[in-house]
């Protein structure tokens, strides 16, 4: 079972639909594996909780 895994900031439900639907579709194509095979996670990370080099990333804003 292929796994497609992404870190990202916060997005809406609609993202993530139109994520999955187009990744899986590539690497389906890619791969010629069936689409059915594949799972994918979405991990959402907070501002809070990046850094970039010794600040946080909500700290630049």
């Amino acid at each position: 079972m292929p796994l497609i895994t992404l870190e990202l900031g916060q997005i809406t439900k609609e993202q993530k639909a139109a994520l999955v639907k187009e990744l899986v579709a590539k690497a389906s194509e890619i791969t010629h594996i069936p689409e059915q095979a594949f799972m994918t996670i979405i991990r959402e990370n907070s501002m809070d909780n990046v850094g970039n080099g010794t600040m946080l990333l909500s700290d630049r804003k």
